[in-house]
């Protein structure tokens, strides 16, 4: 592991892993999200639009340049069986502060309810509290994403608050809730 940032792999068991994402997955990536719109529109402000194969490759690229600035960390969930395919998509966002990590996710709709999106946000979780300086863990959904929900609760989070924020997706509510762990 390069000082300051986490491992580019996560074994999370199960055979699967999250893996830095790389220019290199931009189809894979595309792929998975084309056949998972529907299943991402209600939450996912950015599946309003279906993404051509070259903004996933600026996205990929803009993944790369903030993994390397040491602001961001883009993972894409996988299966140790086929290597090349993406069934998720995570990440350590530093949007929300100095000393702590946002986790975001999405899953692929064929393999929800596995426990993938709570292996890979513990493992996720673990490597955000491992680095220099950061000394919380945040996951933000909105009140009536219950799946999303439910990672954090079975991770031993603490719902810190809920927010009041204009809905930026169709089925949000404007009540966001906050899951804290960490000092």
């Amino acid at each position: 592991m390069t000082p300051g940032r986490p491992p580019e792999l996560l074994p999370i068991g199960g055979g699967a892993h999250l893996r830095r994402r790389r220019l290199a997955d931009a189809a894979a990536l595309n792929t998975a999200v084309l056949a998972n719109l529907d299943h991402l529109r209600p939450y996912m402000p950015w599946a309003a639009n279906a993404p051509t194969l070259p903004e996933s490759e600026q996205l990929s690229v803009r993944g790369e340049q903030v993994w390397d600035k040491g602001t961001d960390f883009m993972y894409l969930l996988g299966l140790d069986a086929e290597p090349d395919v993406v069934i998720g998509g995570f990440g350590l966002h530093g949007r929300i502060g100095p000393g702590a990590l946002e986790i975001g996710y999405w899953v692929h709709r064929e393999h929800v309810g596995r426990g993938l999106a709570t292996a890979a946000a513990r493992a996720l979780t673990g490597a955000a509290l491992a680095l220099p300086g950061i000394t919380r863990a945040e996951i933000h959904c909105d009140e009536s994403n219950a799946a999303s929900a439910a990672v954090p609760r079975k991770l031993g989070y603490t719902l810190d608050r809920i927010d009041s924020a204009a809905p930026t997706a169709p089925a949000e509510t404007g009540r966001k809730m906050i899951w804290v762990t960490g000092s």
